[in-house]
């Protein structure tokens, strides 16, 4: 188990100074992990093939249909099935019955922005706040000492 965990901490590491340096570069970054993505998926597909072509029930398993009825499986049991293919943010704008972007009218554009400006600003009056509290508890602590 220490060695699992070991393992985890390095990747955990190597990924935040990996992340955070491709983070600067978003057009190297999306072809890195654009390869990533393709290979990863090659290689579940050749692992698929061959066990297909071993024969017996993995020729019926990881045949077509079969590996439909598989994916779908895992996908529903897992809860990706709809997230995969349409993404949260399209379900949750047809809950709340958004329109798309291209829909709106420049009013309703300029009134969206002017609400996300007033957040903004509460946000950041609210960390002033926040930092005035932060100094004052620093100060009475100073003082209690």
């Amino acid at each position: 188990m220490k060695i699992i965990n070991s393992i985890y901490y390095f990747f955990d590491k190597v990924e935040d100074l990996v992340r955070g340096s491709l983070s600067r570069h978003p057009f190297i970054y999306t072809f890195i992990g654009g390869a990533g993505v393709v290979l990863f998926w090659r290689g579940v597909w050749h692992a698929a093939d061959g066990l297909e072509s071993s024969g017996g029930w993995n020729s019926i398993l990881f045949s077509s249909w079969g590996s439909i009825v598989i994916g779908v499986v895992i996908l529903l049991i897992t809860g990706l099935f709809v997230s995969m293919f349409i993404g949260d943010s399209i379900i949750m704008s047809g809950i709340k019955k958004d329109k798309k972007v291209i829909d709106k009218t420049i009013g309703e554009v300029e009134d969206e922005k002017t609400d996300i400006e007033k957040v903004l600003d509460i946000t950041k009056e609210m960390k002033k706040e926040i930092e005035v509290l932060e100094e004052k508890v620093a100060t009475s602590i100073h003082e209690a000492k």
